[in-house]
């Protein structure tokens, strides 16, 4: 029984992680239209958004990571207490569980000392 629901939760974290990782992708027709409306007017405020250089282009790289990794943490944070809850008094499932609230918490952190990191470096290039 709880390993049906057990299966069932990670299917439903990994369609999650799927379906915001679509979200994040931007299209590629939409950067035509982009590029087709600012040849047109370049002086329109949706083409100073539009930039190629490094730093840009890095800046966007590390958000929507960032923005993946926030949203898996807090996903394995739930499935934590999830099993936290259906432990059942079981000590081996209540450290398990205590394992996944401290490593997705700790991956956080480390998430964020990298983006203070990368942002540094970017902004000493």
């Amino acid at each position: 029984m709880i390993k049906g629901i057990k299966q069932s939760l990670y299917g439903l974290v990994a369609v999650l992680a799927i379906s915001v990782a679509m979200f994040a992708v931007p299209s590629v027709g939409a950067a035509d239209a982009l590029s087709g409306a600012c040849a047109a007017d370049p002086t329109a405020s949706v083409c100073a958004t539009q930039t190629n250089d490094f730093n840009s282009i890095v800046t966007i790289i590390v958000n929507t990571l960032l923005f993946l990794i926030g949203a898996i943490s807090v996903l394995m944070v739930i499935v934590g207490a999830f099993m936290y809850t259906t432990s059942g008094g079981d000590s081996a499932q209540l450290t398990k569980a205590k394992n996944t609230i401290i490593y997705s918490i700790v991956g956080l952190v480390v998430a964020a000392l990298a983006y203070a990191i990368v942002t540094y470096v970017v902004s000493q290039l």
